[in-house]
This record gives C-alpha cells, sequence and structure tokens, in this order.
C-alpha cells in the first residue's frame, strides 16, 4: 500500500483485454477518483475475439470489434507498451516503449491479465508460411488473402496455380478454428455468384485436426452433427491428423496427403503470455498462475496479498462445477473474473473479508457460417443442445450483449442490416499490408535528376 500521506492506491493492470478492461472499468464505478488506474498493453484497444471468424467472411468491419481502452477508460492512465518484467518484490513492472525510453511502473495492487498467444510447434516452413486467428489485423489478412487469391485465380490460365489459389488450409478444429473455417467458407460460396469463371468443385477447404473430433466445448452429439454439416459443404475435414510440414506452401500431413495452398491458418491451441516467465511470480507447470478462488494468486506458502490475475494466464478453481475443476479459458470467464477482481481490490483497500468467484456456465456456443450453429445451453441443472438458427441467433445476441461500448455494439447491429439489405462486401484489399508499395513503384520509375 502507498504510505504516502493522502495518496490513492495505484492500480496496475497488465493487459487491456477482457480481464484488463472489466476490472478497471468495475473499479472506476466503485471507487472513482479515489483510485489511481493505470493499464498497459502493447494495442491501445480490446480486441473482441469473438467476433474475429465474422471479420474474417467480411460481415463485421474490423474496427467494429475493438474497443479503444481510452475511451471506454476516462480518466485512466493508459501505456501503449510491452511488458518485459515483473519483479513484485519490488512492486515494479518494466515496460518496453517503442521508439521511446523503457519506463518502470510502481503499483499498490498488481492485476495480471496478460492473456494467452499461439502454441505453435516446431514444424517445417509453419513460422514462415502460417497466419494465426487470434487478432484483428491477422482476420483481415486472412479476408484479403481469400478475396485476393480468388480474383487472381479467376484471371489465370494455369490449373496447376488456380488449384493453389484455391485450396485454403486451416489447422485446429476448436472454436477458432472451426468457426473461421466455416465463415469464410460461407463467404467464399457467397462470393463465386460474381466469378462465372470460378465454380465450388474449383475450391478447396482443408481442416487438419489432431484429435478424432472437432468441437469438443460443445460436446460429442453436437460435435459430429457440426462434422457432418462442414462435410456436406464440401469442406475436407481430416481427423486423426497431423500437419508434417508448409514448406513454400507445399502442405503435408499424416496421412501422406500432399498439397499446395495459397492459405494456412494456424489455431491449433494457445499457451499462457511467455511474459509470465520474466517475472518472480509463481508459475505452476503449465507456466500459469495459480490462483485461489478469490483470484488472488498463490505460492506455497499462500496468497500474495496484493497481486490478483484472471483470464488464459491463469489457473482458477471453478467453483460451480466441482471440486478439482478449473475454469476453462473464455471470455465468459474472464470478464466476469475482471468484475471479481475489482470488487475484491476494493474489499482489501476498504478492510473488508474477500469473496470468492463463483460463476455457473451459461452454456456454449458456435457459428458456423450465416444462420448456422451448434451450442449448450443451461436451464438451470438441465443442459439443453440447440442446433441451426435459433443458436446462431442467440450467440450474435449474446455477443452483442458482451461487446464493450454502446457505440460499437450500434456499429456491430448496423453493419449486419446493411449486409442484410445489400448482400456482403466481396472487396479485399491485399495491399493494405503493403501501402507504400504503389508509391514506391512510381517512385522507382520517376527518371532521376541530372
Amino acid at each position: 500500500m502507498n504510505n504516502t500521506p493522502g495518496a490513492k492506491p495505484h492500480v496496475l493492470i497488465l493487459g487491456g483485454g477482457a480481464v484488463g478492461l472489466s476490472t478497471a472499468e468495475s473499479l472506476q464505478k466503485a471507487l472513482g477518483s479515489e483510485v489511481a488506474i493505470t493499464v498497459v498493453d502493447s494495442r491501445p484497444y480490446l480486441t473482441y475475439q469473438p467476433f474475429l471468424p465474422e471479420v474474417g467472411a467480411g460481415s463485421i468491419d474490423p474496427r467494429n470489434v475493438l474497443a479503444p481502452l481510452r475511451k471506454a477508460l476516462p480518466g485512466a492512465k493508459v501505456v501503449t507498451g510491452t511488458v518485459s518484467k515483473i519483479s513484485h518484490e519490488a512492486k515494479t513492472v518494466a515496460v518496453d516503449i517503442q521508439g521511446g525510453a523503457p519506463l518502470e511502473i510502481s503499483y499498490d495492487y498488481l492485476v495480471v491479465g496478460l492473456g494467452s498467444v499461439p502454441r505453435t510447434l516446431p514444424i517445417p516452413g509453419l513460422a514462415e508460411n502460417a497466419i494465426g486467428f487470434k487478432w484483428v489485423e491477422e482476420a483481415v489478412a486472412v479476408r484479403d488473402r481469400i478475396t485476393a487469391a480468388l480474383a487472381e485465380a479467376a484471371s489465370t490460365k494455369d490449373a496447376e496455380a488456380r488449384k493453389r489459389l484455391l485450396t485454403f488450409t486451416f489447422v485446429g478444429g476448436g472454436f477458432a478454428g472451426a468457426e473461421a473455417l466455416a465463415e469464410v467458407q460461407d463467404m467464399v460460396s457467397d462470393t463465386l455468384r460474381y466469378y462465372p469463371d470460378l465454380h465450388a468443385a474449383d475450391v478447396r477447404f482443408v481442416l487438419v485436426e489432431a484429435m478424432g473430433r472437432i468441437l469438443p466445448e460443445v460436446g460429442e452429439e453436437l460435435g459430429l452433427y457440426a462434422l457432418k454439416q462442414l462435410r456436406e459443404r464440401g469442406i475436407e475435414v481430416k481427423l486423426e491428423t497431423f500437419l508434417n510440414s508448409c514448406e513454400g506452401g507445399h502442405v503435408k500431413t499424416s496421412d501422406g496427403d500432399e498439397f499446395d495452398s495459397s492459405l494456412i491458418v494456424w489455431t491449433a491451441g494457445i499457451k499462457p503470455n511467455p511474459i509470465l516467465a520474466e517475472s518472480d511470480l509463481p508459475l505452476n507447470q503449465t507456466g500459469r498462475l495459480d490462483c485461489l478462488a478469490d483470484l488472488r494468486v498463490k505460492d506455497e506458502n499462500g496468497p500474495l496479498h496484493s497481486v490478483f490475475a484472471g483470464g488464459d494466464c491463469t489457473t482458477v478453481p471453478d467453483l460451480a462445477s466441482g471440486e478439482g475443476k478449473v475454469c476453462v479459458p473464455n471470455a465468459q470467464h474472464a470478464t466476469r473474473q475482471g468484475k471479481r477482481i475489482a470488487d475484491n481490490i476494493v474489499r482489501s483497500i476498504q478492510g473488508r473479508p474477500l469473496v470468492d468467484y463463483f460463476h455457473k456456465n451459461l452454456g456454449t456456443m458456435a457459428t458456423l457460417g450465416l444462420y448456422k450453429g451448434v451450442g449448450t445451453l443451461m436451464l438451470g441443472d438441465r443442459k439443453v443442445e440447440v442446433k441451426g438458427l435459433p443458436i446462431w441467433a442467440m450467440a450474435r445476441a449474446y455477443h452483442v450483449y458482451a461487446m464493450p461500448t454502446l457505440p460499437k455494439k450500434a456499429a456491430v447491429v448496423g453493419g449486419w442490416i446493411s449486409q442484410a439489405l445489400g448482400r456482403r462486401d466481396i472487396i479485399g484489399i491485399p495491399e493494405s499490408s503493403t501501402p507504400r508499395k504503389a508509391f514506391e513503384l512510381a517512385a522507382s520509375s520517376t527518371p532521376k535528376k541530372k
């Protein structure tokens, strides 16, 4: 605690995602100007990740899934930088600022919501040729590459080049992979009406999954239903199959198949943010922070009284699911954990007892393209399985509700209405990744001054 007379307690929040934003918002509501809040993140916005598949499919404008931290948290200090070291013994955090001098920030209370990063494997060609699907720029790039591939394929007479251009590979059949693949396949099917030289049979979508099922989060029966739906749409799903290599875009899988692919999307798991290893905070064998039920980080001697954590980088007891269970890494838990962390910080400041985190699962939903989806809903103690249009509509409604800030909610819904009236936009902007290319080309053709 800051012992300076009249000083406000300083809460330092690492990560501006679901945990960080909900913690900061709840603290501001509870204490207002009585607390100093600093949020550190490498991006100055929250990315609402459940909407990324629709960004990749052109159903939602990319900026509408981003909540600017400075607008969402007026009065809080937002530092755009990367955490490089956490020293709890000294109660300081080192932050690297691009183009500026590093910062050292001290705190009274620390909230760790650093999330996760893709879990990659040492597969030949993966790092050079694949793309993830965790951030908005990745979802935009996937859409741009697919639309560019369609345009190029419609213009070429080279059969092998066309085959490569129209082959799209996704690795990982969990929520991220299955939803992203289903959405972009839906987009391509809709877009082909504008390409009379291309046919559905020309396009190959491949899903590579190491397990014997997809979407394990929704249960076995709904997973089988989703698998059947994807295969009926012409998507090639390879179960119990591994990606062996993808050098130069040439994909080799463990079932002996080989093919060239213009796009390889990697969604095969996550791991806790490696920044945690650069700290003196205690980590468990999975590289995560162990938390008590009240969301304080613990070590072998008990809780660290001024350090709280939540989200993907933690192991938190799931009191609603029974002894020994831990909270699954999803936005439903992360947002609510942030609110509980804020309440417990307020309680700590005021000298009141802390309260354990308890949240009963509301259900699990996955969208599989326009008007399609699967999911389970918890009605009391009863689990109800839902398919098709009803669960798709419920998923959209829930995510609009959960999307931070009213203007962003309105923008998402407005975009859906516009799309329903005029069909989805088929324009991609692949050159957005190299915006100076046209200018550099023009400059290179300008005669040199003698």
